[in-house]
C-alpha cells in the first residue's frame, strides 16, 4: 500500500514512517525538513509545507491512504497549522480520488474525557497544560476535526492522551471518542493508526488510543513536550 505521512519528521510522524516501512508499505514522507530522514527502500521524502496546496496535491497523487501526524508546538500564540493543512489535504484527496484518512487529534477534544483514578491529572495538569498552555493548538484541532467530519473521505480521527516516547509497541487500548487513560506512547499511537488501514471499526469516527502497560515520568514528559522542536 502506498501511504502518505504528513508531519513525517515530527516525533509521531517518524514512528509512523518507521512502522509503515517495516510492514512493507511504500511511504511518501512529507515534511518541511524531509531531508533529515534517512534514505530507505520504499521511502520517498518530500520537502513541502502542508500550507502549500500545490505541494500537497502532488504528494497525495497516487496514494492509497493519508496519515496525518501534523503537530504544532505548545504556546499561547495563534495556531492554524492543523486546519489550514487539513483543508489542503482534503481538497487534494478529493481531486486525486484518495479515500482513506487517519489524522491525529487529541482526547482533550472529547468534553467527556476525564481519566478515572487520575485526580492530579484531572485537577492540576489538565487544566493548566491542556486548557491553558496548549489552548490555541487544541482550538485549531477542533477546526480541523470539523473539516474532516464534513468531508466525503473515509476518515478516522485518532485521539491520543498525553503523548510520550517508548521504544516498543505495547498492548494499547482503543475506544470510541476517547479512551480511559492519561498517557499514550507514540509507538502505540502509530501502530493504532496503521491498524486502521485494514480495520473499519472506526471509519467516520473518532478513536481514543491509550497506553496501559507503561507510564512515563510525568515531570520529564512535560519538560520534553514543552521544549520539543516540532
Amino acid at each position: 500500500m502506498r501511504i502518505v505521512v504528513l508531519g513525517a519528521t515530527g516525533p509521531t510522524g517518524r514512528r509512523l514512517t518507521e512502522q509503515a516501512l517495516a510492514a512493507g508499505h511504500r511511504v511518501t514522507a512529507v515534511a518541511r525538513r524531509a531531508g533529515s530522514l534517512p534514505g530507505q527502500d520504499g521511502l520517498t521524502a518530500v520537502g513541502a509545507d502542508v500550507t502549500d496546496a500545490a505541494a500537497v496535491d502532488a504528494a497525495v497523487s497516487g496514494a492509497d491512504a493519508v496519515l496525518s501526524a501534523l503537530g504544532a508546538p505548545p504556546g499561547r500564540g495563534p495556531v492554524d497549522l492543523y486546519s489550514t493543512g487539513m483543508r489542503h489535504v482534503l481538497a487534494a484527496m478529493e481531486r486525486q480520488g484518495v479515500k482513506r484518512l487517519v489524522a491525529v487529534s487529541s482526547s482533550v477534544l472529547d468534553p467527556a474525557w476525564r481519566p478515572s483514578g487520575a485526580f492530579f491529572f484531572n485537577h492540576v495538569l489538565d487544566p493548566y497544560v491542556n486548557r491553558v498552555v496548549a489552548r490555541a493548538a487544541h482550538a485549531d484541532m477542533r477546526r480541523m476535526e470539523a473539516l474532516v467530519r464534513r468531508s466525503a473521505v473515509d476518515w478516522t480521527i485518532a485521539r491520543p492522551s498525553g503523548l510520550f516516547d517508548h521504544p516498543e509497541v505495547t498492548d494499547f487500548g482503543l475506544a470510541e471518542d476517547s479512551a480511559d487513560g492519561v498517557f499514550t506512547s507514540r509507538a502505540d499511537l502509530a501502530a493504532a493508526m496503521l491498524g486502521q488501514l485494514t480495520d473499519d471499526r472506526y471509519v467516520r469516527r473518532a478513536m481514543g488510543v491509550v497506553t496501559t502497560d507503561v507510564r512515563p515520568r510525568i515531570p520529564r514528559m512535560i519538560w520534553r513536550e514543552v521544549t520539543r522542536k516540532r
